[in-house]
């Protein structure tokens, strides 16, 4: 639940995507008292130090704090995580008082349980080193979210999402199955109460609609610094044409394919050493961390949307 006062620009916060009342009942809690703030709003004296002073009030004790001003487009940008001393004090609470601090400053901002984590479905297709990735990242803790549920339009993953102990659902998709698809995904999104989809290595391009309906809560993985190369096999005509560089790019979904707000990106290095099952290996490589390291940032709602780029608090 993303709250917005006045006329402040409540479409960059659109990556922060946690429905907190959602998050917040119903869900693994966090230690006591550990809250995350994270806002936007115009760029203005005051900002900082009317934050700061709702949280002295609220005996509240900063102990991460990150914050950005673009002047480009006069917005600022600031991400809290802080303690409030005693027990008993609720992200309800807190985020009702701070209402008045938002509606002053013409604030979009949320506040919730620090570690209250994100509900994520994953989509997969024939190619599961970035589902591998992720359910191992998440089995150890590494991850802040729970995955009620894996989907395909392949059945090549239920094996191992079942080792995980995950739920399974094999949704085929063609052409003329395609509107029939999305709304099965629909239902999931709905039954499971999802926070955040990520389409890891998913090889089926969404509708517009579907997109649009994903705004800022839905991440994807493609090989990138191989613009040159689309279709199939791009590493096999990478390697054709001697490339120096690999590399993968995470990014919110929009309408525009592969072109949507960039979270994360990364290279490697490669050279005339490499053949052709070396080179696609270590792609494969890339794109599982690049993708592991987008979906961490966006559940710990370090990834904040400034227009079409992003601000992103590490």
């Amino acid at each position: 639940m993303s709250t917005s006062y006045g006329a402040g620009p409540s479409s960059v916060t659109e990556g922060v995507t946690a429905r907190v009342s959602e998050r917040v009942g119903g869900l693994a809690s966090a230690p006591a008292g550990d809250f995350v703030l994270v806002l936007t709003c115009p760029d203005r004296p005051g900002v900082v130090h009317a934050v700061s002073g709702f949280l002295v009030a609220h005996g509240g004790n900063i102990i991460e704090s990150q914050q950005f001003g673009d002047q480009i487009t006069g917005t600022f940008f600031m991400r809290l995580d802080f303690v409030v001393a005693g027990e008993g004090v609720s992200a309800d609470e807190l985020r009702a008082d701070f209402a008045e601090v938002a509606e002053r400053f013409e604030m979009s901002f949320e506040l919730w349980d620090a570690k209250a984590p994100y509900r994520t479905l994953i989509m997969v297709s024939k190619h599961l080193h970035c589902l591998n990735d992720l359910l191992f990242r998440h089995s150890t803790g590494s991850l802040q979210i729970e995955i009620p549920v894996v989907v395909s339009n392949h059945l090549d993953a239920e094996p191992l999402a079942r080792a995980h102990g995950l739920e399974f659902v094999h949704i085929p998709v063609t052409a003329d199955t395609k509107e029939k698809a999305e709304d099965q995904l629909r239902e999931l999104i709905a039954l499971h109460d999802i926070d955040l989809v990520v389409l890891a290595r998913y090889m089926q391009v969404l509708s517009d609609r579907m997109c649009t309906e994903l705004s800022g809560r839905a991440i994807n993985i493609h090989h990138s610094f191989l613009p040159s190369f689309k279709g199939a096999k791009p590493y096999h005509q990478a390697f054709d044409r001697g490339v120096k560089l690999v590399g993968a790019t995470a990014h919110y979904v929009t309408a525009d394919l592969d072109e949507g707000p960039i979270i994360e990106q990364d290279v490697v290095r490669v050279d005339h050493g490499f053949n052709q099952d070396q080179l696609v290996t270590a792609g494969r490589d890339v794109e599982a961390q690049v993708l592991s390291r987008a979906v961490r940032w966006h559940a710990e709602s370090r990834v904040l949307l400034n227009g079409h780029r992003t601000v992103v608090f590490r």
